[in-house]
């Protein structure tokens, strides 16, 4: 695991860097991209890349690391993926996929039938929690329905969004065995769960720190959210 610590502007220049040359080396590459607040900068740069003809997703396949069950279709995952990247880049829509409640499972049959994740994009929880694999998901878990904690939707209400009592996520397996992951976090109230992913025993307590596992992983993270490394 390493351990990048940066203002949040230059680690999103740094992680998009990384993308295009993924995909000038690999253009049918597999992404899988987490939905939030501290990937929106990076996924902007991306669009802005890609509206300039520095890097093209048209060969690419990306596969959103969650989805909410239930709940306003307009704070869905898919609707914030193709709000803040997908529908500024040139990704063909087949080529785009969000885990469904009826099969979850199927998730990961698709994942494999694509060849696998070649670079997984993370965020972090307040508790740890990666995707949506809160304290106590076993390591060995696959895309599957996931209840949140009251804490992960104290941390996601804003204004009048609240999030579903149900999340669908890939599974700590998962995300684990994708060939590159980047993890970005930002922001005080961050620096808790970074320590504990970075020094924290692999147990299912911190779900992060089984990131601690992969021989690639990339720590993105702003001084406040890396106040107590």
């Amino acid at each position: 695991m390493k351990t990048l610590i940066k203002e949040l502007p230059e680690l999103e220049k740094i992680c998009a860097d990384k993308v295009q040359q993924l995909l000038k080396e690999k253009p049918g590459s597999v992404l899988a991209l987490t939905a939030g607040r501290t990937t929106e900068g990076l996924y902007k740069l991306l669009g802005e890349k890609c509206r300039s003809g520095e890097l093209s997703f048209r060969e690419a396949k990306i596969f959103a690391v969650t989805e909410y069950v239930g709940g306003n279709e307009a704070d869905s995952c898919l609707s914030i993926l193709k709000k803040q990247l997908i529908d500024n880049i040139d990704l063909p829509g087949k080529n785009f996929f969000v885990p469904e409640e009826k099969e979850p499972e199927k998730y990961d049959e698709l994942i494999e039938a694509a060849g696998g994740i070649d670079l997984c994009i993370l965020g972090i929880g307040i508790n740890g929690h990666i995707g949506y694999n809160e304290p106590a998901t076993p390591f060995d878990s696959h895309t599957h329905v996931q209840k949140l904690t009251d804490a992960t939707r104290r941390q996601y209400r804003d204004g009048e969004r609240r999030l579903t009592e149900y999340a669908l996520t890939m599974g700590i397996k998962t995300i684990v065995a994708s060939r590159n992951i980047l993890l970005l976090a930002a922001g005080q109230e961050k620096a808790d769960a970074v320590f504990k992913m970075i020094y924290g025993r692999t147990d299912s307590y911190i779900p992060a720190a089984f990131l601690q596992i992969p021989l690639e992983v990339t720590v993105c993270t702003d001084p406040a959210a890396a106040a107590k490394l």
